[in-house]
């Protein structure tokens, strides 16, 4: 099942971010349930938030991935959305 994962980071956090973006992103790369993942931007152009695409069996398995997401860990999201999403294009 496709699962969308739609984040939005605490205000000031950019530094948190930053810090542990290579963490995060080699947890994306390794998990191997990722099917498309990049930053939200904020109306300056910065990074502010997630939007990660997993295919995994089921939404407890997501519900997984996002605790085991470095970012999650690191306390950077004010929010975190996990919906169903079914692709049409792409």
């Amino acid at each position: 099942m496709l699962v969308a994962l739609i984040a939005h980071d605490k205000s000031g956090a950019l530094p948190i971010r930053q810090e542990n973006r290579p963490a995060h992103v080699a947890y994306l790369k390794s998990s191997g349930v990722v099917q498309q993942a990049g930053p939200l931007l904020d109306d300056q152009g910065e990074m502010a938030g997630s939007l990660i695409v997993l295919d995994v069996a089921d939404m407890d398995a997501a519900n997984d991935w996002a605790a085991e997401d470095p970012y999650g860990k690191a306390g950077l999201f004010a929010s975190v959305q996990l919906i169903a999403w079914n692709r049409v294009i792409g």
